[in-house]
């Protein structure tokens, strides 16, 4: 462990001791690692080698969560397992273990994940019986049938699991909205990342705002590439507001 923090660090592991240890999260329920399905990982060589550093920073477990958009991103729940069953059989051959991969998806809320709700199609879920559903927005505009579908998703038995709310640029002048929605049963997941401002400063201020008022209930990387997992490392590690996330009652550790 000592080598590989100096490699990364470039210094003492003695001055990096007091740093926080994702292990603690066991589990990363937000990534784009399955290759060539959306806009992360292209190959699986570099689903491999995603998956070799996350389980460096202390990663047990990865449920990888491709888009599922309108038009865009078509994966359905047989295309993502597969890109599951590709992915498990390079890691076996590369000799990676001690590492479990799942899947589910992160639905961007459109008209298209409204029918889907609404036939009963099959929707990918992680957590177990919890059947937690991961779910965006739009980064600029609301979406105007958000309760709706909130509401058609619970009484199909699904909770709901809001990704990155710290990036809706609508809500950043709304932090009540936000409030409103984990009172109303919503569990809230933050990117790891945004602690050290890497997508804004707005959204490293929200990030902050939530874990300050303990309404965070998930972290996740959102990794799509390398540069995000050094960023987590080099940038996010050090962060005062990471231990501060660490101690809240955090569900990664369930799933």
């Amino acid at each position: 462990m000592g080598s590989f923090l100096q490699r990364i660090f470039g210094r003492p592991t003695v001055a990096i001791a007091a740093l926080p240890d994702l292990a603690a999260l066991e589990v990363d329920m937000h990534s784009h690692l399955l290759p060539g399905l959306d806009d992360g990982a292209e190959t699986v060589e570099q689903s491999v080698e995603l998956v070799r550093t996350m389980q460096e920073l202390g990663y047990r477990k990865l449920i990888m969560t491709p888009h599922v958009m309108g038009d865009f991103y078509k994966n359905t729940p047989a295309d993502i397992r597969a890109a599951l069953l590709r992915l498990q059989q390079a890691v076996d051959a590369a000799g990676v273990t001690d590492i479990t991969l799942a899947c589910a998806a992160e639905y961007y809320l459109d008209e298209w994940f409204a029918q889907k709700v609404e036939t009963g199609e099959e929707l990918l879920t992680f957590g177990g019986d919890n059947r937690y559903v991961l779910l965006e927005t739009s980064y600029i505009n609301e979406p105007f049938n958000f309760l709706e579908i909130i509401f058609q998703l619970k009484s199909a038995g699904y909770q709901p699991v809001l990704a990155h709310p710290e990036r809706y640029t609508y809500m950043y002048d709304n932090f009540a909205a936000l409030e409103k929605i984990r009172a109303n049963d919503i569990l809230l997941q933050i990117n790891l990342n945004s602690l050290a401002g890497y997508y804004s400063r707005g959204a490293k201020r929200v990030a902050e705002k939530l874990i300050d008022a303990g309404l965070v209930d998930l972290l996740g990387t959102d990794a799509h590439h390398l540069k995000h997992t050094t960023t987590l490392r080099e940038k996010v590690l050090p962060t005062e507001y990471l231990r501060k996330a660490l101690a809240l009652p955090l569900l990664n550790s369930s799933l």
